[in-house]
């Protein structure tokens, strides 16, 4: 089995160590992949928004299976285009791929299917907007309805705050088109996780959840970034707030988007907010998540491949998506200066072999003359596997001080306190 795997992170890297582990054997291709991929398969020089130079490859290079990793080339509708093409390939479709790529019809979709969220005010121009703004109450979350890199969220604490946020969208246009429509949310407390499930129209899989750490300094401190850590699973989690967020979270989504004819089939991530009211979604991705696949994808038992292809042929519901119970804590390595300025072709020493209970998963890596760079901001996440969080934790540090790049930083509360 031929195999393409398109994008460039950690989550990539994740995806394509999981499916070499397959009975399939498969030959992987990864576009454009990074130093750690390149382990495992051919990095293709082909960036993962140049659908039809993707299309191409496939096409000529005859592959099986194509596994889209990053919401860009979703958005984008590669699906549409490897599907008109009688191309198989992993992922929701441009309509489908809305419940990220438009906040506002996610919104629409889970009023309609009565799913319990933040209640938000979608507005097309600056003025309304600011009417809204000084007519209500503060806190608001405002959010720009696009994709805007996971940048796109501004929390404001004070009126003056939330109209700033709104005029960096609408006027200044600080995410450009993603910020032509902006939500303005109410503002929720509580514990903050990731769900995902694989879905193929309307059945639902396991469930399986991670937390993650998105600002950038120790104490969620900082500016919002990509996600610096993560662990899995966190102990609050049981079987009764699985069935809840299932049932009433994700099953009422994927229902109602097979009922307006979209369909949603892929990974479906849904941001939960675990309120003093219960469950409540601030957001849902279309793909899985990062830095929560490096977390995630080692606890899959199930071959991910016979489960990428079970979604594929409508048959997901006879493969039992099974996730094994011990715990992962995954700690992200970036340039200083992240997500800021960072400066990029710096050399990594002391990055360990991976084991059964250690991976060192690539994100901004490359090969020059020989030597593994780096060439992003997040860099690499060390990855380890322990008896419970806290050893998990312990393990992970311990590899990520291994590691030595020219001005390397990491979190160093990953987990901590769990």
């Amino acid at each position: 089995m031929k195999v393409l795997i398109i994008g460039n992170g950690a989550r990539e890297h994740a995806l394509a160590w999981k499916a070499a582990s397959s009975y399939h054997s498969p030959d992987l291709f990864i576009a454009p992949g990074n130093a750690g991929t390149a382990d495992l398969g051919q990095n293709i020089a082909i960036e993962s928004e140049d659908i039809e130079g993707l299309l191409e490859f496939a096409v000529g290079e005859s592959i099986d299976l194509t596994i889209v990793g990053p919401e860009g080339p979703l958005a984008g509708g590669i699906v549409d285009r490897f599907n008109a093409c009688s191309m198989p390939v992993f992922g929701p479709t441009k309509m489908a791929a809305r419940i990220e790529s438009s906040k506002a019809f996610a919104k629409e979709v889970m009023r309609v299917a009565d799913v319990p969220t933040a209640r938000a005010s979608v507005y097309t121009d600056y003025e309304s907007a600011v009417g809204h703004i000084y007519s209500t109450e503060p806190p608001f979350v405002v959010k720009a309805d696009g994709l805007a890199a996971g940048k796109g969220v501004l929390i404001a604490h004070d009126q003056e705050s939330a109209r700033n946020a709104a005029h960096s969208m609408f006027v200044d246009r600080a995410f450009g088109a993603a910020g032509s429509t902006v939500l303005i949310e109410e503002w929720m407390e509580g514990q903050e996780v990731s769900v995902f499930a694989f879905v193929d129209g309307e059945y639902v899989s396991e469930l399986v959840v991670a937390c993650d750490y998105k600002r950038v300094f120790d104490n969620d401190l900082g500016p919002n970034t990509g996600g610096m850590g993560s662990y899995s699973p966190p102990p609050f989690w049981d079987e009764d707030l699985d069935e809840t967020i299932r049932s009433k979270i994700v099953q009422p989504v994927a229902s109602q988007m097979a009922s307006i004819g979209c369909p949603f089939r892929g990974i479906l991530y849904g941001g939960i907010m675990l309120t003093q009211d219960g469950p409540r979604v601030f957001e849902f991705n279309c793909r899985m998540g990062d830095p929560e696949a490096q977390v995630v994808l080692p606890r899959l038992e199930t071959d991910l491949l016979d489960i990428v292809l079970a979604t594929l042929d409508g048959r997901l519901s006879e493969c039992r998506v099974e996730w094994s119970p011990n715990p992962w804590v995954g700690v992200v390595l970036a340039s200083e200066g992240y997500p800021g300025t960072y400066g990029t072709g710096m050399a990594i020493s002391g990055i360990p072999l991976n084991t059964d209970d250690k991976v060192i998963f690539h994100a901004g890596t490359s090969i020059d003359d020989g030597r593994t760079v780096t060439s992003g901001g997040r860099v690499l996440t060390a990855a380890a596997r322990g008896t419970d969080i806290a050893d998990a934790r312990r393990r992970a540090y311990d590899v990520a001080n291994e590691i030595e790049f020219a001005n390397a930083y990491f979190r160093t509360d990953i987990a901590a306190s769990i």
